[in-house]
């Protein structure tokens, strides 16, 4: 089948085959060796599960009856059936069909006849969780990394008196680069411009350094007619923004005042769930005629601000990445000229991320979508 634009190219190719920084960016996944966020941690309650998945492994997430979250391999060791068809009981994780329960460490327990065998030592890998700013994030790497790498230090989150804040979580169709790009994108204004979140595009800086691409615009933060109302500047008018893209995360400061940070989860290669969380300083937020409002009160606007602006805003682009899968997808191999460096920049440090997992994995003699194994013995084989 034909269209306009010539032969059908098939499918797009394969990292190992990629011509192009293009190609290698929307090929490359990324390094399970960091945490992820899941989930909001309000929506898992005692006694309940969840599947999530990375790069296409299932894990099972579960909040036992002590309310700890736990998260394992998201398959029963004995049929292989999915145990979020289960449910949860007291602090295990339980098989619908023979009743094989699982604890956070991935130990099985039989509770039908052993047919007068010993109660086999069975395991299924469990993965390390945590929560924190109200989410639920998971280690899908190595769990002996996951012991010295932490989740990233949002100080102002912190305590007692964090500032108000909103999350924001969508799931989104694409690839994981696409968005990851989108935010640092100021040249996509025109699609925003009913609500206008910045006004002036003047890129000042675009520098990697390590294992983050940092950036610097001259732009007018929250320029709405409706952001700009509720407010208060300060001296600095909010209208430079420090961004980073800090691999795999995102995160923005603009003058101390207003902030993000995004976490993505790639699904698998065309699905993902994004999660901001967006916070002020406190002060920050006003009523006009009135000045700055009590935290409590900025926290209440917080929250509205989600349902009127934020969620409105961001999902305009979860509508257009869509559609950019879809156009990546059929025209994969047709020119697609790109004029901004931070693109550039960002596919850049994609790619040399996901080279350098696949080469840590090639030296380990392991496959990065290499199930882990029960333990080999005479019942399993």
């Amino acid at each position: 089948m034909t269209d306009s634009s010539g032969p059908d190219p098939g499918p797009p190719p394969s990292f190992e085959h990629a011509r192009n920084r293009r190609q290698k960016a929307r090929a490359a996944g990324l390094d399970p060796d960091y945490w992820y966020a899941v989930e909001q941690s309000s929506r898992l309650r005692k006694g309940k599960h969840l599947e999530t998945k990375f790069m296409g492994r299932s894990i099972a997430v579960f909040r036992g009856q002590d309310g700890r979250v736990r998260a394992v391999e998201n398959r029963c060791a004995h049929r292989h059936i999915k145990l979020t068809e289960g449910e949860v009981v007291d602090c295990r994780l339980v098989c619908p069909y023979h009743g094989w329960s699982y604890d956070g460490e991935g130990r099985a327990h039989i509770p039908h006849d052993l047919f007068g065998r010993k109660e086999p030592d069975i395991r299924i890998a469990s993965v390390p969780v945590r929560e924190r700013y109200g989410l639920v994030f998971v280690f899908p790497g190595d769990p002996e990394v996951a012991e010295v790498r932490d989740i990233p230090s949002i100080p102002e989150l912190e305590g007692p008196a964090p500032w108000p804040h909103a999350i924001v979580q969508f799931d989104c169709s694409g690839h994981h680069s696409m968005l990851l790009e989108n935010v640092s994108d100021f040249t996509h204004g025109f699609l925003h411009r009913k609500f206008q979140p910045f006004e002036g595009t003047d890129l000042r800086r675009c520098e990697t350094i390590g294992d983050r691409v940092e950036l610097e615009y001259d732009s007018k933060i929250g320029a709405g007619r409706l952001q700009d109302m509720f407010i208060d500047r300060g001296e600095g008018g909010c209208d430079h923004m420090l961004a980073c893209y800090d691999y795999p995360y995102h995160w923005s400061n603009t003058q101390d005042r207003i902030k993000h940070f995004l976490f993505t989860l790639p699904v698998d290669e065309s699905h993902n769930r994004h999660i901001f969380i967006f916070y002020l300083r406190p002060g920050a937020i006003r009523l006009p005629g009135l000045g700055p409002v009590p935290r409590v009160v900025a926290d209440t606007m917080m929250k509205l601000t989600r349902l009127t602006t934020l969620q409105p805003l961001l999902s305009q682009d979860v509508w257009v990445i869509g559609h950019e899968q879809e156009g990546w997808e059929r025209h994969w191999d047709r020119p697609a000229p790109e004029l901004s460096p931070v693109v550039k920049a960002f596919q850049d440090l994609t790619i040399r991320k996901w080279e350098e997992y696949l080469e840590r994995s090639r030296r380990k003699g392991t496959r990065r979508d290499a199930p882990p194994l029960v333990p080999t013995e005479e019942l399993a084989r």
